[in-house]
């Protein structure tokens, strides 16, 4: 599926890439239901059919293979949050540094891109600590992989940055250089609809 661009940077599906994006989220709501109890997929779907920019930024996290999901519904702001459910850190947004800062320090060896700029291009957000902690409440992701999180301005200031797993039954934090990248390394993204 490739993103339809009509000169003016416009994110927008064709029919049907958003007909197809529908069916693969309708079944995996479907088949997930342990991650949204309660939740209607009539009203999601009539969500995402009013915000066609969310719909597009979806089609991203799958294209990347984030297999996203809905995770949760905030009454305050009336926000369904979709949420990156992939068993491993997504495949398409692995060996990737920190940040845009991150990535320009290497003097060589640069990956190709940053987590930071990909989340922004894709219109989502990386997850903080606390909502990896709360994703992996739903059931266990990153068993042979980790994900960069939200680092903090002070840690990232003195050059490190955060990334997050899930190792003999816990969730571990951990720091490393914001200008490392790894294979086995990618990023979870969040987006409210």
């Amino acid at each position: 599926m490739r993103q339809k661009n009509d000169g003016n940077n416009q994110k927008e599906l064709s029919f049907e890439q958003r007909e197809e994006l529908l069916r693969v989220l309708q079944a995996r709501f479907e088949k997930n239901m342990h991650r949204h109890k309660e939740l209607d997929w009539a009203q999601i779907q009539e969500r995402l059919e009013r915000n066609p920019d969310k719909l597009w930024s979806l089609h991203e996290m799958e294209r990347t293979e984030g297999e996203p999901d809905v995770i949760g519904y905030y009454e305050k702001t009336e926000k369904y949050i979709f949420c990156d459910c992939s068993t491993e850190s997504p495949k398409g947004r692995r060996s990737v540094c920190y940040d845009r800062e991150a990535l320009e320090s290497r003097k060589k060896n640069k990956p190709e891109n940053s987590a930071m700029d990909m989340a922004a291009e894709m219109g989502i957000e990386l997850l903080t600590k606390e909502q990896y902690r709360t994703l992996q409440d739903l059931e266990h992701f990153d068993k042979k992989t980790s994900s960069w999180v939200r680092t903090p301005s002070d840690i990232r200031e003195l050059g490190g940055a955060l990334f997050c797993d899930f190792r003999y039954g816990h969730v571990f934090v951990y720091h490393n250089g914001a200008s490392s990248y790894y294979s086995s390394r990618g990023f979870r993204g969040l987006l409210r609809v």
